[in-house]
């Protein structure tokens, strides 16, 4: 083995190491790096002691190992660190990153609903087709079923009831998106659901008691199953139209991103259940409660828009510049 050759063609590899080593603070992916480049700087001085061992380059490679696996090992248990970092950076840019979808995803969704609750307020045949019981006075009076759900559980009991079926919902939104049919009927039948209510309260003269219970949990509930949705459906696009990778590889990183939204959103459906547990049953006025839960639904996406993009582009940035480090010089 030519001992300067290896180590010439190798060296920049190691500077990167040692830098990565030496830094205080690391980003996701360049902890990932720091990793690879460990394991593969162990092989390399493992197969330099095992040809031809130059004393001065096998110290400097065990000193520089010794650096990164102190790193390495420490990042392994800084857990803290790691959800910190999930949620300023991994979780907000994937969030940022599938916007145009479930923003479609939200506009479709309520076009539809709102079509069906005009249908069902104003046509008679729709009461026909979608099988309606001609009295719905139990479901729309005041006092009735649809105010009475929200209060006749014990609110803890109830938030955690919510948010266990939220989760479920968003969970098949997100992974039968790869089929994209079961995603798209999933949401059709919550469109469904929502515009019949709607158009039934207004039927019966009660628009203000729907938006005044429907406001305060749903404005970020249905935000969460539109995000579940378009992740869901990127991911059911991603099979179709790989892009410039292979479709395995398209896929299987998609996939990672639709695992990400899928973990943090478990999150944002907490906050919800415990807005439809706590606020949206309770004595405030309509307007309070409403209030709560447009604040809500807007700092989640001052959340989206400000520290998802912001991840997005130091994750550009990032990458623009190890390119630049890795890219061999032509002079």
């Amino acid at each position: 083995m030519d001992v300067d050759a290896y180590s010439f063609a190798h060296r920049r590899a190691w500077e990167r190491l040692d830098y990565l080593a030496k830094r205080r603070k690391l980003s996701g992916a360049e902890a990932d790096e720091l990793v690879t480049l460990y394991r593969r700087t162990s092989q390399q001085l493992a197969r330099l002691q095992s040809h031809s061992p130059d004393p001065e380059l096998i110290a400097g490679l065990s000193a520089l190992l010794a650096r990164a696996r102190g790193r390495v090992i420490g990042g392994r248990g800084e857990t803290w660190r790691e959800i910190g970092h999930f949620l300023t950076h991994r979780f907000p840019a994937a969030l940022y990153r599938t916007w145009p979808w479930w923003a479609g995803v939200a506009a479709v969704f309520l076009a539809v609903s709102a079509g069906l609750a005009v249908w069902v307020a104003r046509f008679d045949s729709a009461r026909e087709v979608l099988g309606i019981a001609p009295d719905t006075g139990a479901l729309t009076e005041r006092g009735g079923a649809f105010e009475s759900y929200y209060s006749e559980h014990p609110h803890g009991a109830f938030a955690a009831q919510v948010w266990t079926n939220n989760a479920w919902v968003t969970a098949i939104a997100l992974f039968t998106g790869v089929l994209i049919l079961p995603a798209v009927y999933l949401l059709f039948m919550n469109a469904l659901n929502l515009g019949v209510s709607a158009g039934l309260m207004a039927e019966a003269g009660r628009l203000d008691s729907f938006f005044g219970f429907i406001l305060p949990h749903g404005t970020l509930e249905l935000t969460a199953i539109f995000v579940a949705g378009g992740a869901g459906l990127k991911l059911g696009w991603t099979l179709i139209d790989p892009g410039r990778l292979s479709r395995p590889a398209a896929v299987a990183r998609q996939g990672r991103a639709t695992a990400t939204v899928a973990l943090g959103l478990v999150g944002v459906l907490l906050v919800c259940g415990c807005i439809e547990g706590f606020v949206t049953p309770s004595a405030l006025p309509a307007p309070v409660r409403i209030a709560i839960g447009f604040l809500a639904e807007a700092l989640f996406l001052v959340y989206v828009f400000g520290v998802g993009r912001r991840a997005v582009l130091t994750q550009a940035r990032e990458d623009s510049g190890r390119a630049e480090q890795t890219t061999p010089s032509t002079h």
